[in-house]
């Protein structure tokens, strides 16, 4: 797994409980659904590749088994 950037980020109280909320709803920490949001805005905004892991993850897990 590839090494994380911790950084610190400061949130107004209301936009950190619709978070909570929705990272409840997505089986995620609020860590993971902020790096979620992220990565999908960067994606649509064409400012980061989409990485292609999904379906050749699938793939090598059912060629190990």
């Amino acid at each position: 797994m590839a090494e994380r950037k911790a950084f610190l980020v400061r949130l107004d109280p209301t936009v950190h409980e619709a978070l909570q909320r929705w990272a409840d709803a997505d089986l995620r920490s609020v860590n993971a659904q902020i790096e979620f949001l992220l990565r999908r805005a960067l994606q649509e905004a064409g400012r980061l590749q989409k990485p292609a892991t999904g379906g050749d993850r699938n793939r090598r897990m059912k060629i190990q088994e």
